[in-house]
């Protein structure tokens, strides 16, 4: 899982731009184990071949994440910082619950286009919202607006698409902490993941190879590799075969039926947030059809 799994690309245009070495497949350090791997210039030959870059994207201590924004957010809201549930400062967040605008103090290293350095470091006030039920996600908000990112960096937020992504969608996982990324596109939508005591709904399978995700890469923004918008959270991968348990998620069909696959890498969908999002760029768990998790 997120926490303890990252994603790392197997085949077609993958970028390699951390050290060739990876930990195992936990998105988050055992104690003080985690290291800071060394990193190599992506050449620009690389990210033209991914069509994408590292614009936007963010490096947390032990996961990814990514400069966000709705398309209805203008350029005087506090800005977004969009990782997963499980890489959430406090731990793993208990299933069936969520956590709603509490404070924060997490800083996250803004990338350069080719990941060769930080441009600077961002600040988060609060946790908009964090769960870990139905989805995977943590939502920051950041001391400082997307008008005064742009003017200090030069950098424009990726946009949340508001519509559900399509089977055969070509995706880019772009990891700003391995500063790789992964190309490859959506298999199928999963019914319902199981891993340990969570339920993900409606989750994305990554066809492979080419998401062959490792830990570290938790967090990391699912961008669709032709409009660009971020259309899901890479979280999750079953990394040894077994059903169910915690960093082995298996999946659940309509009918019932239970299935795991070693190496089967999946991500959470973000559509969903329009349904829960008001128009001052504040969430609203009482609109008609939010069906986020409630605190």
């Amino acid at each position: 899982m997120g926490h303890k799994h990252l994603t790392l690309p197997a085949a077609w245009a993958f970028l390699t731009i951390a050290a060739t070495s990876a930990p195992h497949a936990l998105a988050l350090p055992l104690g003080d184990e985690w290291q800071t791997p060394d990193f190599t210039e992506v050449s620009d030959d690389s990210l033209t071949a991914a069509g994408v870059d590292f614009s936007s994207t963010v490096a947390l201590s032990n996961c990814s994440g990514s400069l966000v924004r709705f398309n209805t957010s203008k350029a005087d809201d506090k800005a977004l910082i969009l990782t997963n549930g499980h890489c959430y400062e406090g731990g793993f967040i208990k299933a069936g619950e969520a956590i709603v605008d509490r404070d924060s103090h997490r800083s996250f290293s803004l990338l350069n286009r080719d990941a060769s350095g930080s441009l600077g470091t961002l600040r988060a006030e609060k946790v908009v919202y964090a769960t870990m039920t139905d989805t995977d996600v943590t939502l920051y908000r950041l001391t400082a607006t997307y008008q005064e990112i742009q003017s200090s960096y030069g950098i424009e937020p990726l946009t949340i698409a508001d519509k559900h992504p399509d089977a055969g969608d070509p995706i880019r996982i772009v990891s700003g902490y391995w500063r790789r990324i992964y190309s490859c596109s959506i298999d199928h939508f999963v019914n319902k993941l199981l891993e340990g005591g969570w339920t993900f709904r409606d989750s994305i399978l990554f066809k492979q190879p080419g998401c062959n995700t490792i830990g570290g890469t938790s967090g990391s923004p699912l961008i669709n590799a032709n409009t660009h918008e971020v259309i899901g959270i890479n979280n999750t991968i079953n990394s040894g075969g077994e059903r169910c348990s915690v960093n082995n998620p298996c999946e659940v069909d309509y009918e019932g039926h239970i299935w795991a696959t070693k190496g089967a890498a999946y991500g959470q969908e973000l559509y969903q947030f329009y349904r829960c999002w008001g128009d001052a760029n504040q969430l609203d768990l009482d609109k008609p059809d939010c069906n986020l998790v409630k605190p």
